[in-house]
């Protein structure tokens, strides 16, 4: 039988438009594996919601491989020792992935070009983005650092290039390479199971069928899109993202499937895909953008420090669970603990919330969310959170201070206050954004800090940096 083809399997669960398997298959037997790989990602290791949503989409990959009747290979270690050794016991022809960014990644991928058996070709493809990242660029051929002269340029290249489909049927190899159970990984948690709301929220609704089913139902919402995105009240938001972040679904194919609707709702979810290719196309040019500011001036910042101040530490604890006393940020912190997302327009005033009126630096919120998001993606992630504190590349002035409580009453956030923060279920719509005295339930927090009082403490630690030079 010809020499089988490794189908490397990441950020890209998916069978429809997945350029590395449509290419193997099409050369002879495929191997299709995936590797749970703690060791390159190092401290960027799968968080506690990652691994519970890559449990069941890797169930469900394996389920439409076995249909086709090619199993899915796991394994676990250094993605590089564990190809290198795949690729010597099958005598693989090639190993095919698809192209990730993260930093990580581009180490392995480099690593891997060298450390093949002889013989053995490595394949890397384009598709989990509209284009290449780093292929937008400038009239002299330098990447875009503003959001939106890249998005000019990119809407000159549109639409992407049409779908791949599914394969239907998959060679397999005369011998199926030994792999480990799923269960062995122990990727859902066990001592405590914190995961019961994923379970009620998510459950059967995660891998490439969810994710078109999703689609499918966006599609009856997306005329309102524009408008419904901003109310957290109301289901206006896709919830593709996760099946974004773990390639279940294409940026492709969710273009093409509006591509040339006329509402205005799709005309601004356009610029969502967009952005989701921005944001690589930043990590392309800084590999540590989670964990660097991108404006030096931001390394002397005055931020209250966690590890050196209780009082910091207890307000970053009572930001994370959902006890600041102001009820918007703990709707939004209590949903993202429950279900392990969180709307977006709440994950901004969350954000700016612990950056300017906890005075807390961005990175303990980008960690959080890097552990608590089932769609926690390194680019998107840490692009956002750089946005919010203003120390990114392009990014709003740090002195564009959100006030949660009016946003709160802005966007009609009544019924998702009621729905995270059961305490407060019984207040009026005037009183559910900021309970007044005599009113505020006894077992509800007061607030970690005064709206005015944050504000003037964060204007006053922005002088002292730029004072600082």
């Amino acid at each position: 039988m010809t020499a089988p083809h490794i189908v490397w399997f990441r950020r890209d669960l998916r069978l429809a438009d997945q350029a590395a398997l449509h290419h193997a298959a099409s050369l002879g037997p495929v191997i299709p594996v995936f590797i749970l790989d703690d060791e390159r990602a190092g401290d960027r290791r799968y968080g506690g919601a990652h691994r519970w949503w890559l449990h069941h989409s890797l169930e469900a990959l394996a389920g439409e491989l076995e249909r086709l009747g090619n199993p899915l290979v796991l394994r676990r270690g250094d993605s590089v020792a564990v190809l290198s050794t795949l690729a010597a016991e099958t005598g693989a022809a090639a190993v095919h992935a698809i192209r990730h960014y993260e930093w990580w990644w581009q180490q392995a991928e480099d690593a891997l070009a060298t450390a093949l058996p002889e013989g053995c070709d490595l394949h890397i493809h384009d598709g989990n983005y509209l284009f290449p990242p780093g292929s937008v660029a400038t009239g002299a051929g330098q990447p875009y650092k503003i959001y939106g002269p890249f998005a000019k340029a990119a809407a000159g290249r549109l639409p992407p290039a049409e779908p791949l489909a599914a394969p239907d049927r998959l060679t397999a190899p005369d011998a199926r390479p030994r792999g480990d159970r799923l269960a062995d990984w122990r990727l859902l948690p066990a001592r405590p199971d914190w995961a019961g709301g994923f379970r009620s929220y998510w459950g059967g609704k995660v891998g490439e069928r969810a994710a078109l089913s999703k689609l499918e139902q966006f599609d009856r919402a997306i005329g309102a899109y524009h408008v419904g995105r901003n109310l957290p009240s109301e289901q206006g938001s896709s919830q593709l993202s996760p099946h974004l972040h773990w390639g279940e679904i294409s940026p492709a194919t969710v273009w093409h499937h509006f591509d040339g609707r006329p509402e205005e709702g799709w005309s601004k979810f356009k610029g969502e895909l967009i952005w989701r290719d921005f944001t690589q196309n930043i990590i392309l040019q800084y590999p540590r953008y989670g964990e660097q500011n991108a404006r030096e001036q931001f390394d002397r910042f005055p931020w209250r420090d966690p590890d050196a101040d209780p009082g910091a530490a207890a307000d970053l604890k009572a930001w994370q669970k959902g006890q600041t006393g102001y009820p918007i940020v703990d709707a939004g912190m209590r949903q993202l603990w429950a279900i392990g997302w969180m709307h977006n327009r709440v994950r901004m005033i969350v954000a700016s919330f612990l950056v300017k009126h906890l005075l807390i630096d961005w990175r303990h919120g980008e960690r959080w969310f890097w552990d608590t998001l089932v769609d926690a993606d390194y680019a998107n992630n840490a692009f956002n959170w750089q946005w919010i504190a203003g120390s990114g590349v392009d990014a709003q002035q740090f002195t564009r201070i959100m006030a949660p409580l009016t946003q709160s009453a802005k966007f009609d956030a009544a019924g998702y206050i009621r729905e995270w923060v059961p305490e407060l279920a019984g207040l009026s719509d005037a009183d559910i954004h900021d309970p007044p005295a005599g009113i505020r339930p006894g077992q509800y927090p007061e607030p970690l800090i005064g709206h005015q009082q944050g504000r003037e403490r964060a204007l006053t630690a922005y002088r002292q940096m730029k004072a600082a030079g």
